[in-house]
């Protein structure tokens, strides 16, 4: 048997086949379209990301021999995707995780005092990143649409929502606890949707799509509207949760980060809401059949990856992103010079979305390979930052994934600054693979967690060696520098 895994992700789809054994028989990708209408804005034409859907599922399929006996999706979080019930088409574009239109609104809401009331119910806080204020925008500034949401016309949703309805021909339309926990609008305690949290931000609460655990009977494709398959979608998650199980991030304390676009480090809770006092949030892993939730710890770190493009594309000092890890390798050290990524705000610990990107320490001997070592060692200080707040600064080993993760300078540099081991697994495709496990587990292809602990295995394992503090020193003032030029405009 193998299983289809679709990885809807923010540049574009990943189709995988994955094996009972957990190994990748065939895949298919497919770049779509970005839209920036203005400065911090990030739009994305749902019809887009349906069309890569089907045309790298079609190119996974070409490679197989036999047709997938179950469907699992994974996806980008927190983006805002409204549909037409009845024909399916968006009356708009999608709004993206990475859109900041909403910073002013959320400063509205947090001076109003709704920040600790809206905390309390969903661990998270309020910021441009999430979903709901994305809703609430749309309801204040494109009141044609929203009159559509508010008639029932109109369904909302998540990109997993989306797809969902988009391969059940509108049969289905659903959610699940991982992708819910990331709107604003879910209660960490209840469970469900809490009205409280639909009325402070102005959705319609019927127009939301119903929630069902991570795996299990989620719903069929219709053939006519899916390459002719009929089979069942058996399991869904966010894509940093999926990445947690498809790391087998199993047991309480586990801790994986992926490094893609923006590098999220994510720790399995148990069955417990523990609550951060730090900036980090509190969220859905997974919920099983019978009910039973697995909470995670997660820090977002926006730009990581990105900083690596904005290299690459912004400024031409490298002309490829592997290319990045030798041009590195050339100097010792960054020469002392500091890049803060804060391309788009800055994530967790630091949350300010008005800070700015900052290079400090530039002399006249400092070179593109000084300012491309300290692009990683940059990434390497972020997830450093999270992880501190996050276990009190000590963890026994990360397990990495994501496209960075292939650089292996980063991923000792991560190891020297952590003070830990960092394992990479054979599979980086993590994400894809943990919808597949969730797949599998709801349609019967592995029988166990157990099972699918078996599956991974490790590619490579960085022991730390010397630690350079006087380095993160100089991170850590440079990001003071960042996000206080910002308080004072």
């Amino acid at each position: 048997m193998v299983v289809l895994a679709i990885d809807a992700g923010t540049t574009g789809v990943t189709a995988l086949l994955v094996t009972e054994n957990g190994q990748i028989i065939s895949k298919g990708y497919e770049e779509f379209a970005q839209h920036f209408p203005e400065p911090g804005r990030v739009e994305h034409n749902p019809e887009d990301i349906w069309q890569a859907t089907l045309s790298a599922c079609a190119t996974a399929l070409r490679g197989a021999a036999q047709p997938p006996s179950c469907v699992g999706i994974t996806n980008q979080r927190e983006t805002a995707v409204l549909w037409d019930r009845r024909t399916l088409a968006a009356p708009r574009r999608a709004i993206v995780w990475q859109d900041r239109r909403t910073a002013g609104l959320c400063g509205r809401l947090r001076e109003a005092g709704h920040e600790p009331r809206v905390s309390e119910l969903t661990g998270l806080r309020l910021d441009p990143y999430f979903t709901a204020t994305k809703l609430t925008w749309l309801a204040e500034n494109d009141p044609q649409v929203w009159e559509g949401v508010e008639s029932g016309n109109v369904a909302i949703g998540t990109v997993d929502s989306y797809l969902i309805a988009r391969l059940t021909a509108g049969a289905r339309h659903v959610t699940d606890p991982s992708n819910a926990s990331r709107t604003l609008l879910y209660g960490l305690a209840s469970g469900t949707w809490e009205p409280e949290l639909c009325e402070l931000f102005g959705v319609p609460r019927e127009a939301l799509p119903e929630i069902v655990p991570n795996y299990g009977p989620i719903g069929r494709t219709e053939p006519s509207a899916f390459l002719g398959l009929d089979v069942p979608i058996s399991g869904v998650a966010g894509d940093q949760q999926a990445a947690l199980f498809g790391q087998t991030c199993f047991d309480v304390g586990d801790v994986k980060c992926t490094y893609g676009t923006g590098s999220f480090v994510l720790t399995n809770l148990g069955g417990e809401i523990v609550r951060s006092e730090s900036g980090l949030l509190t969220t859905v892993a997974w919920q099983t059949p019978s009910g039973e939730r697995t909470f995670a710890l997660e820090g977002s770190i926006f730009v990581t990856g990105a900083a690596v493009q904005w290299l690459r594309d912004g400024l031409g000092v490298i002309g490829t992103a592997p290319e990045s890890e030798a041009v590195a390798r050339t100097v010792p050290d960054s020469g002392g010079v500091v890049f803060v990524p804060a391309l788009t705000g800055l994530g967790a610990p630091h949350w300010d979305p008005q800070a700015r990107g900052l290079i400090t320490g530039i002399t006249r001997g400092t070179t593109r390979a000084h300012l491309v070592r300290a692009t990683l060692e940059a990434i390497a200080f972020e997830v450093r930052d999270v992880v501190g707040s996050m276990t009190g600064g000590s963890v026994p080993v990360l397990k990495a994934d994501g496209g960075a993760s292939a650089n292996d300078l980063l991923m000792q540099l991560q190891a020297d600054q952590l003070g830990a081991a960092v394992e990479r697994p054979a599979i980086q495709e993590t994400t894809a693979l943990g919808a597949a496990f969730l797949a599998g587990l709801g349609a019967g292809v592995w029988g166990s967690r157990a099972e699918l602990r078996k599956t991974w295995h490790l590619d490579r394992r960085f022991e730390p060696g010397e630690r350079d503090d006087a380095a993160y020193e100089r991170w850590r003032a440079a990001v003071r520098l960042a996000t206080a030029g910002t308080h004072g405009s």
